[in-house]
Formats: C-alpha cells, sequence, structure tokens
C-alpha cells in the first residue's frame, strides 16, 4: 500500500532567539525568497488532507538549509557560514538533525511494515533568478534513473493538464531532480520500490499576486495530486463511489 509523505522544508523564516542578533537589520532578506518560500506553507496546508503524514519547517533556511546534505557549501548561508564551529553544531544539532532525522525515521517505519512511500517535498521558486525568468508555473522534480517517479509525475502532469490546462507543468524544472536535496539524500538509503521522492515547485507569481488565481492554482495541485494518488491507490476511488 503506498503511503504519501507531505513535508515542506522551507515553510518559514523564523529565526532563533539565540540567534536573532546576527539577523539584525536583515528584515528584506528574511521577507524575500531567500528567507524562505513564498507560498509554500499554504499550499502545503491546502494538500496536508491528502498525506499520512506531514513534516514542516518554519525555521530559516538563512539560517541552515534543510534541503541540502551535511557536505553541501550552501548548508549554512553566508550569515551563519561566519559562526563558530560550535554554534554551527548546535545549530544542527537542535534545527537540523531533529527534523532530518524525524522523516528519515518515518520513511524507515512503513518501509519496515511493508509500504511503500511517496514523498512530495513542497517548494516554490521565483519567477525571476539572476535576470533570468524562470519558464513554467509548476516543476515536477525527480530522478529519471528510477522508474517509478518518472511514470508518477507523468500521471501527475496528465492530470494538471487535465484539471487546468493553461498551467505551464515542467519536468526537472527550474532545478535538476537529482541535485543534492531531502529526496535525493533519502533515495539513496531506500530502494526504487520502497521510496518514491517527488519535489513539487509551483511559481511564487501566484502566491505573490491575484488571490482568486493563487487558490486556483492550489486547487489544481490538490485535485490533480488527488486523482494521480487513484492510480496508486484504488481505495480512495471506492470511496467516492459510497
Amino acid at each position: 500500500m503506498l503511503k504519501l509523505l507531505l513535508t515542506c522544508e522551507h515553510a518559514g523564516n523564523q529565526i532563533p532567539e539565540a540567534y536573532a542578533s546576527w539577523f539584525a537589520g536583515q528584515d528584506e532578506l528574511l521577507e524575500s525568497h531567500s528567507g524562505y518560500d513564498i507560498g509554500a506553507l499554504e499550499l502545503y496546508k491546502a494538500l496536508e488532507p491528502l498525506a499520512d503524514k506531514s513534516f514542516y519547517s518554519e525555521t530559516s533556511r538563512l539560517l541552515v538549509e534543510l534541503n541540502r546534505s551535511l557536505h553541501h557549501a550552501k548548508l549554512f548561508s553566508d550569515i551563519t557560514r561566519e559562526l563558530s564551529d560550535d554554534d554551527k553544531s548546535l545549530i544542527l544539532k537542535d534545527h537540523y538533525f531533529p527534523y532530518r532525522d524525524d522523516v528519515e525515521q518515518l520513511v524507515h517505519d512503513f518501509v519496515m511494515a511493508g509500504r511503500q512511500v511517496l514523498h512530495v517535498a513542497v517548494h516554490t521558486f521565483t519567477p525571476e533568478l539572476n535576470g533570468e525568468i524562470r519558464e513554467a508555473d509548476i516543476g515536477l522534480l525527480y530522478d529519471p534513473k528510477r522508474k517509478l517517479e518518472q511514470t508518477f509525475c507523468r500521471h501527475w502532469k496528465q492530470e494538471f493538464q487535465e484539471k487546468n490546462s493553461s498551467l505551464l507543468v515542467r519536468f526537472n524544472y527550474p532545478y535538476l531532480g537529482i541535485s543534492d536535496g531531502f529526496p535525493t539524500y533519502l533515495r539513496r538509503k531506500f530502494t526504487d520500490e520502497q521510496y518514491i521522492g517527488i519535489e513539487l515547485e509551483v511559481n511564487q507569481k501566484f502566491a505573490l499576486g491575484d488571490k482568486a488565481t493563487w487558490q486556483k492554482v492550489m486547487n489544481a495541485v490538490y485535485t490533480s495530486l488527488e486523482a494521480t494518488l487513484k492510480h496508486y491507490r484504488p481505495e480512495l476511488s471506492d470511496k467516492d463511489e459510497l
């Protein structure tokens, strides 16, 4: 049986009090896409009714980047990179490992119970980066070498086109699905059959724009994901017939 795990690593821009002094005068940066994924928490909460288990973090990625591995150069931001090794270790202990370990343990528990895990990590992306306009409304990121991930994303894109054909849905855009990220890490821990890792990327222009349009986009994400899940979870279709 497939279990849906929903996560949101960049849900907020909160800075713990112990590190607030390091972010003095950085309000504008914290409110920008550099501080968090704008609209991601609202989207995550909209999708949460579909999930069997869900996790999110409202700690700013500028403190520590939950979607990066320990070896990654951008695990710490330009601000926290200057902290002492002891401070960095404490940040990892208090804010990085608890989140990552809880999610990994949940996947492990599901797998050990004979369940297959579909992990959808909810993200949003800035419409423009370094002068480049991102040409997509929705991005579905996956590892092309993992057949189940590829198949799921193809089904999901088809459902998007049926629910809202005006949305431009692209695979592995604006980032590659095999770039360093939490699903990439989890793929190394679990097999293709055990774990399906998808990163959902939605253009922040919707969250920053007209509320009615943003609601329509969130509805399209919800209904398309729900319809796709029915291919893998027949019991959802059975409920519709009751």
